[in-house]
């Protein structure tokens, strides 16, 4: 996380979204990364991928620069299938085909519908919640003793929160938790058993989540209440509603994006304290002064979401480099946020760092994470509760990291106090 670079050469570069890759040590992964931000201009790495030709491949954005810049041209960059390597299979479009794999006008469209049952003043309202949230998981925990961190803490945070939010019972959040380690690990075998097809682990728990939706709506449509799931289901832009596929699709986009990436940040955030007894020294002094510079710098040095996709829709230029129509790019977000033109010292793990750009919700334009706010009030509201109650909370050992290419996950981790 916060460990520079290693010194030592390297000569090819690897398939960057191969998960074997986010698996090595991350001066490894910080050294390659340094090496590609020197290059004149983003490389092109081929892949070998079944089917696919000897010459497909894709740029690697690894520059803060690149990635805002093309963040902020959705006509140039499309969008379509942003989460995925090689597209969304139609099988999974159902379950996946939310607003962050679209462009406009479908995804303003879908925006516009999903802000107004989501927006900053909606969530601005769950605060006290998430408050009496992170004192239940705080007591529990003390009462409990040292343990894994991340299901019980760092996963039960976002769960509750969420589905306080939409209005699902305490009971199924195991649900939530279950399928989507299994949406997010399908290569990894604390989640998906030897023999099993990654493929249908994933179609298997998605159709679950979609299932269980679809239920919820209907009850909610029957039976109103105050919560997310009835806004969406009855919220109306322009006299359009969602369908159930868009329902569908934003809800497991929320379980996802919502739950698995605070998870893992609140996760990031222990192990950082722990490294660096001087920083969390300077947030124990003053935590209402240092918290949002707290939460943006883990962030950063996290990255939870690694990277996205984008394809050219015409020839054009970015930042003096030349596309051609239909190239793919990666915006690898976790080299960005350790750019050393943008960061000085970028290794360094600081809470007072400012200004602090960091590319952690993507970049500003149409894609901008549209919960930035939620998964900053989560952080900050836990652990303002985790350090009063129990502040010699420490990592013990190292944390165990999911095998993925797309999340920097943590599976778990083992907290003392």
């Amino acid at each position: 996380m916060a460990i520079p670079p290693s010194a030592a050469a390297v000569d090819q570069t690897p398939d960057l979204l191969d998960p074997a890759f986010w698996s090595r040590p991350h001066d490894e992964r910080a050294g390659i990364f340094e090496r590609l931000r020197g290059l004149p201009r983003p490389e092109f790495v081929r892949q070998q991928i079944p089917g696919l030709g000897p010459t497909f491949g894709y740029y690697a954005l690894v520059k803060h620069a690149d990635i805002v810049e093309v963040s902020r041209r959705p006509r140039d960059f499309s969008s379509e299938g942003a989460t995925s390597i090689v597209g969304l299979p139609p099988e999974l479009h159902e379950f996946y085909g939310s607003m962050i794999n679209m462009d406009n006008p479908e995804h303003a469209r879908l925006r516009r519908i999903v802000a107004r049952a989501f927006g900053h003043g909606t969530v601005a309202g769950f605060e006290s919640a998430a408050d009496r949230i992170a004192r239940r998981i705080v007591a529990e925990l003390a009462e409990r003793g040292p343990g894994d961190f991340v299901r019980d803490v760092a996963a039960e945070m976002p769960i509750a929160v969420l589905s306080e939010m939409m209005g699902v019972p305490p009971e199924d959040y195991e649900f939530l938790y279950t399928r989507s380690n299994r949406v997010v690990g399908p290569f990894d075998p604390d989640y998906v058993a030897e023999g099993e097809d990654p493929a249908a682990v994933v179609m298997d728990a998605s159709r679950e989540l979609g299932d269980y939706i679809t239920r919820l709506g209907r009850e909610r449509a029957a039976h109103p209440r105050d919560d997310l799931i009835t806004k969406l289901v009855r919220a109306r832009v322009d006299g359009e509603s969602l369908t159930r596929q868009e329902l569908v699709s934003f809800f497991i986009l929320l379980v996802i994006a919502g739950m698995e990436t605070t998870r893992n940040a609140i996760s990031h955030a222990l192990v950082l304290l722990t490294r660096h007894p001087g920083q969390r020294a300077l947030l124990l002094s003053d935590y209402s002064a240092h918290a949002a510079g707290a939460a943006d710098e883990v962030l950063r040095l996290a990255t939870p979401i690694n990277w996205m996709r984008r394809i050219a829709t015409r020839d054009c230029e970015m930042n003096g480099h030349r596309f051609r129509r239909g190239d793919r790019m990666f915006l690898f977000y976790w080299s960005a946020n350790r750019d050393e033109e943008v960061f000085d010292d970028p290794y360094r793990f600081d809470l007072t760092r400012s200004p602090n750009p960091h590319l952690a919700f993507g970049s500003l334009g149409p894609h901008f994470c549209l919960g930035a706010h939620l998964a900053r009030m989560e952080m900050t509201v836990l652990y303002r509760e985790l350090l009063r109650t129990l502040p010699e909370i420490r990592a013990e050992g190292e944390p165990r990291r999911l095998e993925s290419s797309f999340l920097e996950g943590i599976k778990s981790l083992k907290c003392t106090f």
